[in-house]
Order: structure tokens, then sequence, then C-alpha cells
């Protein structure tokens, strides 16, 4: 996967961006799980200068400082069509109107959509939002699919992608 930027013709060409107003330096408490004393509700993300061959999007939600061999998938989303741009605050919780953009699957707390941040007492933690444009229209698993497989058939696809990241610590209001 190669971002490129380059300048054709006098236009400057830039790679995919991801943009969340939800999301700063600090993870919000209204995107933090239920369980830690927050909302649960999954950021707004906005994003543009997909390849042209793009053919469909991804999302993820990842943790690489959880307690594990493995890191935490919070948020697994795929066949997302390749016109949607945004994806609006809620659309990862089950309850939103916008749940169906793309198929929600299984999370590393064995909930299907958005599982906010809960690391364990201590340091703050990472959590990495990444949008994938990929080569494909979409991809035929089940809801239940394991993140780790997931993760890998994504990453199999994409020709592009965009992150962002923001920290949380249990305590951080």
């Amino acid at each position: 996967m190669k971002k490129l930027i380059a300048l054709i013709g006098g236009v400057i060409m830039y790679a995919m961006n991801l943009y969340s107003p939800d999301i700063s330096d600090r993870i919000h408490l209204e995107q933090v799980y239920h369980l830690c004393g927050g909302k649960n509700i999954s950021p707004e993300l906005i994003w543009s200068r997909a390849p042209e061959n793009t053919k469909s999007f991804a999302v993820t939600m990842f943790d690489p400082d959880a307690p594990t061999d493995h890191g935490w998938w919070h948020w697994m989303v795929v066949n997302i069509p390749k016109n949607v741009k945004i994806f609006p605050k809620g659309a990862g919780n089950p309850e939103n109107k916008y749940f169906s953009l793309g198929l929600q699957t299984l999370n590393d707390y064995g909930e299907i959509g958005y599982g906010g941040p809960c690391p364990p007492p201590g340091k703050p933690h990472r959590y990495i939002i990444t949008v994938w444009a990929l080569d494909v229209e979409g991809f035929n698993v089940p809801q239940n699919i394991n993140p780790q497989q997931l993760i890998e058939v994504i990453k199999a696809h994409a020709i592009d992608s965009a992150s962002i990241m923001g920290y949380y610590a249990r305590g951080w209001r």
C-alpha cells in the first residue's frame, strides 16, 4: 500500500485523508465504552482523496497497547459503499439509523459494532481509527468473523488508508 503524493500537470495530488470532529488528542467520554463510564457512541468520520479505483471502504479502531498478544479491536466495518465519505456519529451503534452503511462485525468485546475505549487503570492507551480504501466491492464474511482474521482480509485488499489517533486513560474526563 503506497500513499502517493505527486505533482501531475501542476496539480498536487495528496494521499487519502481522515478527520473526526469527535477525536482530538484525547478520546472524549462520549466515545468511551459504557462499562468505563462513557456513552459508547462511535465518532463521526469524514474521509477524502480516496484512490479513483476504490470499490469499497472499511473502518477499524485498534488499541495496540491492550495487554493481549494481539492488541484490541474496538470496531470493524466492511462493505461500505464507495460513494460513502462520511460515517455519522453513532453509526457504529446498532440502534442508529446509519448502522447499516456497512457490515459491522465482531469486536474484541464479543459484540457487533462499536465498542469504545476501556483500558485497564494506568497509562493512556492509543486508539487508532483507520479508513481503508479497498479494491473489492465487499467481502462475503459472517458478521461474527474473528477481528484478527478480518484485518488480514482487509489488508490484503487495501489500496490506501488514512488514520487518526487519540489517547484515553481510565479516570480522564
